[in-house]
């Protein structure tokens, strides 16, 4: 029996093109001509290599997190807590706004963009961007039981709050925004970080350090209440 005909084209040459694609117009605003176009190929062999458009996309969604996107999940190896928000969000500002990338970010653009007739795109794409999320929030927990972060620090808020900037440069991003402006954004939240309080100041806390109050006079000039001039003791000879 004779075998299939061989396919004419690269599969994974193909599929960052249409990654390019989606990226740049969205999933709604990408036609399957547009994507048989910049892949090289015509829709039967796009069927066949990659299933409908939905299908297509789960793949590309898939290229995006472990290609242009694998920043996010190298950034939780990274050995403090203040070196994996550092990592994550400078790490946006390259991806969104980088020379080489489309502006902005593929997995928020498509949360926004998405209408009730590709709901099951807009969840799938909430699904993975939570999944990251959680992630971080694991690593900060280890962070905390590790001592790298303060005791009262809280990591599932953390984790929301380093989202929410990097959502935001990638916004920014795509509204424009100048890369310097983006690194200053940057500079200004990883400011807000909360920091391991030292051992030595830990120490200044407890009741033993802390600042007795000064003891009252023995005797006063006269019975109303103290002021700093009052509470000087009477003199009893002249010096």
């Amino acid at each position: 029996m004779v075998g299939g005909r061989p396919r004419q084209f690269d599969p994974d040459a193909a599929l960052d093109r249409a990654l390019d694609v989606f990226w740049r117009q969205g999933y709604e605003g990408t036609a399957l001509s547009d994507l048989t176009e910049a892949m090289g190929i015509n829709r039967p062999s796009l069927y066949a290599a990659f299933g409908n458009k939905e299908e297509l996309f789960g793949q590309v969604l898939d290229r995006y997190i472990t290609g242009p996107g694998a920043y996010a999940a190298q950034a939780l190896d990274r050995p403090t807590a203040l070196e994996v928000a550092e990592a994550l969000i400078h790490g946006a500002i390259e991806l969104t706004a980088g020379p080489n990338t489309p502006r902005g970010c593929l997995l928020v653009s498509n949360v926004h963009a998405c209408g009730p007739d590709t709901d099951s795109i807009r969840h799938e794409v909430i699904a993975r961007r939570k999944a990251g999320t959680l992630a971080l929030r694991h690593r900060l927990e280890r962070a905390r039981a590790e001592g790298d972060l303060p005791i009262d620090a809280d990591p599932k808020a953390l984790a929301h709050f380093v989202a929410a900037i990097t959502d935001g440069i990638a916004t920014q991003a795509a509204n424009g925004c100048d890369v310097e402006d983006l690194r200053h954004i940057a500079e200004l939240a990883l400011r807000t970080w909360p920091t391991r309080i030292p051992t030595w100041a830990a120490d200044l806390s407890r009741p033993i350090y802390r600042r007795r109050p000064v003891p009252a006079p023995t005797s006063y000039t006269n019975s109303k209440p103290s002021t700093r001039s009052n509470w000087l003791p009477t003199r009893t000879k002249p010096y």
